[in-house]
């Protein structure tokens, strides 16, 4: 029996009820992802090319520190990622998480939110951290997608 971790980071509030949405749906355990400095709004002001936020996005090799762990990621055959898609991506923190585990064997699926950018490059630019794992394509979810729908999704890409 495959087990599932739904992973997230969340700025805002709006990916970390998707996620939890998901991980009842799909009856998989839950982790947040927390900064180690958490984002203030002025860190998020991506109109603010000096914003931390923009600094991390423009430069790909940032990782920005975590301050929590998964200590029984052998567990999981299936991790769910979350996130808010930033600059047409996914934030360098989930380059980070993905980096601290060990992926081999592992299926791991993105998923997003966002006001209305799609998935862009995500896939692209999380490849190099999922070494060993089964990278999937990922989808960008409405803010209130419910249970069902997401259940479904999951049913469709194992």
């Amino acid at each position: 029996m495959s087990k599932a971790l739904v992973a997230y980071f969340s700025a805002s509030g709006v990916t970390k009820s998707l996620a939890g949405r998901l991980a009842s749906a799909i009856s998989a355990d839950l982790h947040e992802i927390i900064p180690k400095q958490p984002y203030t709004s002025a860190d998020l002001d991506w109109m603010d090319k000096k914003s931390r936020s923009s600094i991390e996005m423009a430069d790909k090799s940032s990782r920005p520190e975590i301050a929590n762990t998964v200590n029984n990621m052998a567990d999981y055959d299936t991790i769910y990622i979350g996130f808010p898609i930033w600059w047409y991506t996914a934030p360098t923190i989930i380059n980070t998480f993905l980096e601290q585990q060990d992926l081999t064997g592992k299926t791991v699926i993105p998923f997003a939110t966002s006001g209305s950018s799609g998935m862009g490059g995500t896939n692209n630019d999380l490849a190099g951290s999922c070494k060993g794992a089964i990278l999937k394509d990922g989808r960008r979810f409405a803010a209130n997608a419910g249970e069902e729908e997401l259940k479904q999704w999951a049913d469709s890409i194992k």
